[in-house]
């Protein structure tokens, strides 16, 4: 019995895109095997990446495609045959240098810095997620106005998962001073007042927060109204500290 075949598609009639990633995908995979031990899985079995060189010969033009490639490999990474790794047990100094090769291949994805401050960066181990938040202020400062998002989340971690607030105070600060684009929101400039009153430096949050009133930039009236009455708290809890001496 033979089959008909006059109905099958050829595979020129593939999308040329699918055709790269499928090869990309291929080759990626043997090139990241062929460093593989061959031992069980385990978290130490993450290899070293490529270099930047190397990964740019194999992407034939198609970075961008070939670091989303890559991304989704290491996001997986966690999940092998017979064994599923904890994402606080994988080699958090090999994770951070795959994460800055897929930047170097694609400078503008977004998801790399997503993973590094909200999957990797919350994990509970406070030296790794210390290590994962250095690597997001570092590739903040090198597009803050496109980044911004992620190194007001850094902030967030910093205060309420590692419960640092000199380091929280850090990374609002050079939020609020690198990243002036007309796009980012007040509220991700304003979280170093906010970081600020949370560690009781109220004198300090009162002079930045009615200078910013004071400085016209504030347009929206709600905004307005929000950040006159957090003012007005300040200076409330300021007369408490007072009385209480």
């Amino acid at each position: 019995m033979f089959l008909d075949r006059r109905n099958e598609r050829s595979v020129y009639s593939v999308p040329r895109w699918v055709l790269i990633l499928l090869l990309l995908s291929i080759s990626l995979q043997l090139a990241v095997h062929s460093r593989l031990p061959a031992s069980i899985a385990s978290a130490e079995d993450l290899p070293s990446p490529p270099p930047y060189e190397f990964m740019r010969a194999m992407s034939f033009g198609e970075q961008p495609l070939l670091a989303k490639a890559v991304m989704l490999w290491l996001q997986s990474f966690d999940n092998q045959p017979g064994i599923s790794i904890p994402f606080v047990a994988l080699d958090y100094a090999k994770i951070i240098a795959w994460l800055e090769l897929i930047l170097a291949l694609d400078p503008n994805a977004q998801y790399p810095l997503l993973a590094g401050s909200r999957i990797y960066g919350e994990v509970p181990d406070k030296t790794k997620q210390r290590a994962m938040l250095e690597f997001v202020a570092r590739e903040f400062r090198r597009n803050p106005n496109a980044r911004w998002q992620w190194m007001a989340h850094a902030v967030f971690v910093a205060k309420h998962k590692i419960g640092d607030n000199a380091l929280a105070l850090r990374y609002a600060r050079s939020l609020a001073e690198e990243a002036e684009g007309t796009q980012i929101p007040h509220w991700a400039q304003q979280m170093v007042i906010f970081v600020l009153e949370d560690m009781g430096e109220l004198e300090s949050a009162k002079v930045l927060l009615g200078g910013l009133l004071d400085s016209g930039k504030i347009i929206d009236p709600n905004e307005q109204w929000f950040l006159s009455k957090r003012l007005a708290e300040i200076e409330e809890r300021m007369g408490l500290d007072y009385r209480d001496d």
